[in-house]
């Protein structure tokens, strides 16, 4: 779980904020304050490991608020004002919000905070540390588990992508990009071949000179995938 604390002077945007927290199952809310002065009151006696943060606020600024911390959790700045975008990401933040946030972009902001936190976590506990066997999407306004042995392929459309499963004869629609999900999926497990194609390397029955079939389903293999496809199967020889 990532420890959370939601910051803005505005009311119904700290609201706001502590539902879409809640919507996220790796989110816990820790706390809320109207200000920077609280927030570092609160910081004094609470641990965080990720920050909410507008950034107009009276008396210290969000950016202000930053760069008076001696120990900084993970931030992502959320605010009305695309003009201190350069600023924020000059202060390492993980991510900039511009309201009104949508609840996918909320979700991406937060899935690279876990991501790092993951990825810290497990430089922390050395080589014997467990990668994840899963991944969460947004479907219909909530996250959705989705294990990465259930994968068969994920295809590409557009501003979404089309997830096959094998529990389910009806694909998982969400909308996320092909480069946003081949990031957090295990390259030792799945492997793009197509622009609009990523396959799951254990899910493959057979390969032919331009093409990848998973059972009955044949999927086309791109030419600038076909070294990477033809290294797998090297490999596997």
């Amino acid at each position: 779980m990532l420890r959370c604390l939601a910051i803005d002077d505005e009311p119904l945007a700290l609201e706001l904020l502590e539902d879409n927290i809640g919507q996220v199952p790796y989110l816990e809310l820790e706390g809320k304050c109207s200000n920077a002065f609280e927030a570092l009151k609160f910081l004094q006696e609470h641990t965080v490991d990720l920050i909410f943060l507008d950034i107009q606020m009276p008396g210290l600024t969000g950016l202000q608020f930053i760069q008076s911390l001696t120990q900084r959790p993970m931030i992502i700045l959320i605010t009305a004002y695309e003009k201190f975008a350069l600023e924020g990401f000059n202060l390492d933040v993980i991510d900039y919000l511009v309201k009104p946030v949508p609840l996918d972009r909320f979700i991406k902001a937060c899935n690279k905070a876990w991501e790092l936190h993951n990825l810290r976590s497990k430089k922390a506990e050395g080589p014997s540390s467990v990668e994840p066997e899963f991944l969460f999407v947004n479907v219909e306004y909530s996250l959705l588990k989705i294990e990465f042995a259930d994968i068969l392929w994920i295809e590409g459309l557009k501003d979404y992508i089309r997830v096959h499963l094998k529990s389910n004869s009806k694909p998982v629609i969400t909308r996320m990009s092909m480069k946003s999900i081949e990031e957090e999926l295990p390259s030792s497990k799945f492997i793009r071949v197509h622009k609009s194609f990523i396959v799951s390397v254990s899910a493959i029955t057979s390969v032919r000179k331009n093409s990848i079939f998973i059972g009955p389903e044949e999927i086309p293999v791109g030419d600038n995938y076909k070294d990477a496809v033809n290294m797998l199967i090297n490999k596997a020889g």
